[in-house]
């Protein structure tokens, strides 16, 4: 029975007891199986998880992040892209079902897939990557209203006073999350409430707005929603003869691995997957144990300042 316990990581064991245990669990090389585990704990120890896309970085991040977090406590994942697989949030809800999972996380979502999620009766866990509160389901994210302050406040602090926001898709629950944190922030400054522009993530949109930008326009920085659209709206600005940051400050949000070798360096929010992951499984963990949870959970997010962020024209 304490091995068992040991073995399941299970509280209330002496610090010394799980050490001897491990010791010996070591020295023979054992490994749970997994199979008899699931039979006779009705538990088959899989995590299913919803993603919209597995080729966007913050997604794909996401996932990895999950699965290194759900391997450390003995967990596997099984995935789904529901745009890359070509399938319907519903659909591939039930084939995560229909592979016996313990849990279900629905990662970077769009509101669809959580409608369709509120559709289903999901006999097991449910944890949304996502910001707002929900009544129904657990939720963790990165905090996205602090990360689009942090934007806002360090722009504001050198001299910016009329930004203009590029957003993501607007079904995507983080890219409404920062479009409404920034609308807020902005507010809060007396800052001109200017229109936003929607996106759709991709470089090639930045790109493509950029150049619609003949002549420096009135408002001195952008703020795009992700490092993909920035890179694309530094290179339609260049393109256009309008220097970054001299002529107009340009920051994203992300923290791409790339983004420190855009000219110039990008000013981004960096979010932490690794303790995103964690903290998913973490949650999860508490509900298949029935222990407490917070409703709600958020990670910090920080503003890496490099070379695309600069006083605006007029101070400079």
């Amino acid at each position: 029975m304490t091995v068992s316990r040991v073995m399941n990581d299970y509280p209330g064991i002496k610090p010394e007891t799980r050490q001897r245990v491990l010791d010996v669990v070591e020295q023979m090389g054992y490994r749970p199986n997994m199979v008899a585990r699931s039979l006779a704990t009705q538990r088959t120890k899989r995590i299913g998880v919803l993603v919209e896309s597995a080729v966007e970085f913050g997604e794909s991040d996401m996932v990895r992040a999950i699965e290194t977090a759900a391997r450390a406590v003995g967990y596997s994942v099984t995935s789904v892209a529901v745009r890359d697989n070509d399938m319907s949030p519903q659909d591939a809800i039930a084939h995560l079902t229909s592979q016996g999972v313990d849990a279900l996380c629905v990662v970077a979502p769009r509101s669809s897939s959580v409608a369709a999620l509120r559709q289903i009766t999901v006999s097991v866990p449910v944890l949304v990557v996502k910001s707002d509160k929900d009544p129904t389901f657990l939720t963790v994210s990165a905090d996205q209203q602090q990360g689009t302050n942090l934007v806002v406040d360090h722009l504001a602090g050198l001299g910016h006073r009329d930004i203009l926001h590029i957003a993501g898709p607007l079904d995507w629950l983080d890219a409404r999350g920062r479009e409404r944190a920034f609308h807020a922030r902005v507010k809060s400054w007396g800052m001109r409430e200017r229109a936003i522009v929607i996106g759709d993530w991709t470089a090639d949109f930045g790109y493509d707005f950029s150049r619609t930008i003949t002549k420096v326009p009135e408002y001195t920085a952008i703020f795009a929603a992700n490092d993909d659209m920035a890179l694309g709206v530094i290179h339609g600005l260049h393109d256009n003869g309008i220097s970054v940051p001299k002529d107009m400050s340009v920051v994203g949000f992300d923290d791409l691995p790339t983004s420190r070798h855009f000219l110039p360096p990008l000013t981004t929010v960096r979010q932490d997957f690794r303790a995103l992951g964690a903290k998913v499984m973490d949650v999860l963990r508490a509900a298949l144990e029935n222990r407490e949870i917070p409703q709600r959970s958020k990670i910090a997010t920080e503003l890496i300042v490099r070379q695309s962020t600069a006083q605006p024209r007029h101070l400079s």
